[in-house]
């Protein structure tokens, strides 16, 4: 029962093999090898036996390896009756895994039988072994490493014997030394050990694919000793030992009890604790010393110590280090050069303002706890007065009125340095000539002179920041000692972008040259910030700006121009560039009641900066101005009409087109009208009017139906009064001209001015203009005389013009003549002439000429 189980996992299909009548003893798996090489093919058979009586008489039998389905298994039935399914492995590539035998049974999957299968390797050959003999234990104790990892269990025995030669001879074999698990080391008992005498020892390694063995020591116990280390200490003050020297430690030790009676050599190492400094070997110390002076280290500088010892003169192994012990050493007096400058201060020549840098003179040149200043008054020996104790570079003193020199040194707790002597001289050497400096990149400054004559001793050069921000205190300063120096790179305190004040002051014997001093930046920069933008006006469609220029910046590289930039909504960006010397700028093309964002921006060849950004909205149009618009724009489309039909109305060339200019007979003064010239006509008063209006006073050709004489016949001589049909324009030809010539009425040429007067019978003498502009067109010809007794007759050609519908109920006596020549109103028609078929009947529709007969047209006869 326990080499069955469930393949699912599942629990009901665990009760069922639990049950009586399952599938206990159904099945039994063979494997060619539980444990091969790891990669190797194994080869695996399952039998079921024939007394299965739950079984199909066919089963189906599966593989599973882990929790994976196998394929390519081989089922075929033994003659037995029992089934047999065989399956091989081509690559065993897990180091554990376990292989399944299963049927299909119910709704799971139901295993028969499983084994267990490894893989690995064989155990690689032990190496680097090693013994020590360990006095406190009086044990021999030998390491070794196992090799690589092969995945299967690994059991390793330390085996030795013993040998009265170099182990070439096997003798009493001492019993194995087995490691706990997962240990690489192994005890032999001092009780199992022969001092003196060699041993031979190995290490096996074994597992289920094989055994190793490393190479075989032969060794002495007692030539493979380690001894345990001494304890390191400081030794104790003595009042009568002298004290330990600048720069060294004194130390003992005491060694290691068991190891007293052997004889042994150790040495020490050290390293300082600052920094990343590596050990220092020292050794080996004295045999039977048990202290130790160690020197030439740094001074006040802690160290951290070890010792370890050997036997000596026997073979043996080293012990391990010591535990550490840390010491400081002891300061020595600075050994430096003070490089000193001096300034009075101009309100207090006694004042005297020091600086100093000290210089080492060797590579251990002690640590400077301080400096001091002091004067020697003259006539008290011995005597020395300090001016000045300070930790810093420079000291302000007031210098006594005797004094013309100092001292300066430098001390420690274990001595003060050589004085150095500061003579206050006065400034009578030549000053130095042509001083200039120049950048040579945003963090180093070149100063460079041409030196007098004769050459100073050396120089001292000062810089600092200049105006507005200049300050003694912040100034960095050097001295140069080869006077025929003439120039000097500044790396020191050297920042980009700032102005710096350089003074070189010469030095010579016992005096120096007046200070000269130059002024440079290390790198100009951009512009600090930009002009801030205001709005000056703003409207729908535009927007005026202005800005107020930033003043000059030293070290500021000068503007080349400037660039606005605005956005609308939309995140729309628009921009223009503009001189320098701009101080405003309108936007045009804005949109009306709309948000923009404006900043200016600000470049040099330096670099560019921007401004704050401006907000501003457009206005937005009122109603009452959208009312303005649109009615001046109703009114210029008026006037534009009005303009158009006057045009039409007033240019002749166009009007007659589109409809004559008829004149109104009912206020007609034709009447009024008398001619300028009378012409007698044959017979008894006889006389022709021809009748023109003013209007009508311009030259025009003669009408075809104009005739100089006109005499009706049966008429007599009466006068005629004629109305003569002109047409406008002479280009356009009058309906009759196609008839023939002789059908053509003959009418006078002449046509003759007439003047409204009061009289008709009177002459008038001022002529009316004949040039007149009027373009009322004549149809008719009135013939007969006001004062005739007979009725008028009138002649009208084929004129196209519309005649006035009515009679006029009272006409004036200079408006129709017949109204007044038939006392009884009737018409009088008169014989028609053949001669003139131009003259009609009484023209209907016409007050004018009512009574007037028109010949040729019979059907008006009876009017």
């Amino acid at each position: 029962m326990a080499r069955l189980g469930n393949c699912s996992l599942t629990w009901a299909a665990l009760i069922i093999l639990l049950l009586p009548g399952s599938l206990e003893e159904c099945g039994h798996i063979s494997v060619s090898a539980p444990i091969v090489h790891l990669g190797d093919p194994i080869t695996a058979s399952c039998i079921i036996k024939q007394n299965c009586s739950h079984l199909d008489p066919e089963p189906q039998i599966l593989w599973r390896l882990g929790a994976e389905l196998q394929p390519g298994g081989r089922q075929q039935r033994l003659s037995d009756g029992t089934q047999e399914s065989i399956i091989t492995l081509p690559h065993l590539n897990h180091t554990q895994a376990f292989l399944s035998c299963c049927l299909n049974w119910g709704n799971s999957l139901q295993i028969l039988d499983q084994v267990e299968l490894r893989a690995g390797y064989p155990p690689a050959i032990p190496h680097n072994l090693s013994c020590l003999m360990n006095l406190t234990t009086s044990s021999l104790i030998c390491q070794w490493e196992p090799g690589p990892e092969t995945h299967l269990p690994t059991s390793f025995t330390l085996k030795s014997f013993k040998s009265r030669g170099n182990c070439q001879t096997q003798g009493d074999s001492i019993l194995d030394c087995v490691p706990k698990d997962g240990q690489s080391h192994c005890c032999i008992p001092r009780k199992h050990l022969l001092l003196y005498q060699n041993m031979g020892i190995w290490v096996q390694a074994e597992n289920a694919l094989g055994t190793s063995m490393s190479p075989q020591l032969c060794l002495d116990p007692m030539d493979v000793v380690k001894l345990e280390p001494p304890m390191l200490r400081t030794m104790d003050p003595s009042p009568e030992a002298a004290p330990p020297q600048a720069g060294c430690l004194q130390l003992c030790w005491e060694p290691w009890q068991p190891g007293l009676h052997i004889n042994q050599k150790c040495e020490l190492r050290h390293k300082p604790q600052r920094g990343e400094a590596s050990w220092a070997l020292v050794g080996p110390l004295p045999l039977e010393a048990l202290q130790y002076e160690l020197c030439g280290l740094l001074p006040a500088t802690a160290y951290t110590l070890q010792i370890r010892c050997i036997r000596w003169p026997l073979p043996g192994h080293w012990s391990d280090w010591s535990p550490s012990l840390e010491l400081r050493t002891t300061e020595r007096a600075p050994t430096v050069r003070l490089d000193t400058w001096w300034r009075q201060r101009q309100l207090d020549p006694r004042t005297v303002q020091l600086f100093w840098k000290p210089v080492p003179l060797e590579e251990d040149s002690g640590r400077i706890q301080g400096y001091v200043v002091s004067w020697r008054p003259s006539g008290q020996a011995g005597a020395i007065l300090p001016l000045c104790n300070t930790t810093e570079l420079s000291c302000t003193f007031h210098l006594p009125s005797e004094a013309q020199e100092v001292a300066l040194v430098a001390y420690n707790s274990a001595g003060t340095s050589r004085p150095t002597p500061v003579v206050f001289s006065e400034s009578r050497g030549p000053a130095l000539t042509r001083l200039h400096a120049m950048a040579r990149d945003p963090h180093s400054l070149w100063v460079g002179w041409e030196p007098p004559n004769p050459w100073p001793q050396g120089y001292v050069i000062e810089w600092g920041l200049g105006p507005p921000s200049a300050s003694n205190s912040n100034k960095t300063w050097r001295m140069e000692q080869n006077g025929r120096a003439t120039g000097f790179l500044l790396k020191e305190n050297i920042r980009p972008f700032q102005l710096y004040e350089i003074i070189v002051t010469p030095l010579y014997q016992d005096t120096m040259g007046p200070s000269q001093h130059v002024y440079a930046y290390s790198q100009e920069m951009a512009p600090s910030h930009a002009p801030e933008l205001h709005l000056k006006h703003i409207g729908k469609t535009w927007a005026q700006l202005e800005w107020v220029p930033e003043p000059p910046e030293l070290g500021k590289s000068p503007l080349t121009h400037y660039t606005i930039f605005w956005t609308n909504a939309q995140n729309q960006s628009f921009s223009a560039i503009l001189n320098a010397s701009s101080r405003g700028f309108v936007l045009h093309g804005l949109e009306p009641a709309s948000l923009y964002h404006i900043h200016l921006m600000a470049a040099s060849q330096a670099g560019a900066t921007n401004s704050t950004v401006l907000t501003l909205m457009t206005l937005t149009p009122e109603g009452s101005e959208l009312h303005i618009i649109l009615g001046l724009f109703g009114l210029l489309l008026l006037l534009t009409c009005l303009c158009g039909t006057a045009w039409l109305c007033c240019s002749p060339n166009r009007k007659n087109p589109l409809w004559p200019s008829v004149p109104d007979p009912a206020h007609s003064s034709l009447g009024s009208w008398v001619p300028t010239i009378m012409e007698e006509l044959p017979g008894p008063r006889q006389g022709q009017w021809l009748g023109q209006t003013s209007e009508m006073s311009r030259a025009l050709t003669p009408h075809p139906c104009v005739q100089d004489a006109f005499q009706l016949p049966g008429l007599g001589t009466p006068p005629i009064t004629k109305l003569t049909v002109l047409e406008e324009d002479e280009k356009k030809p009058v309906p009759w001209e196609s008839h023939n010539s002789s059908e053509t009425c003959g009418l006078p040429t002449l046509v003759q001015t007439y003047v409204l007067q009061g009289d008709p019978r009177a002459v008038s003498t001022q002529p009316q203009s004949q040039s007149g502009t009027s373009d009322q067109v004549l149809y008719g010809q009135l013939l007969g005389s006001p004062t005739s007794p007979g009725p008028g007759h009138y002649l009208r050609c084929d004129s196209t013009q519309p005649l006035l519908a009515g009679l006029t109920p009272s006409p004036k006596s200079y408006e129709n003549l017949w109204f007044q020549a038939s006392p009884l109103g009737t018409l009088v028609t008169p014989a028609p002439s053949q001669e003139d078929d131009c003259v009609f009947g009484p023209l209907l529709n016409f007050p004018l000429l009512q009574g007037i007969r028109v010949h040729g047209m019979e059907a008006l006869g009876s009017f």
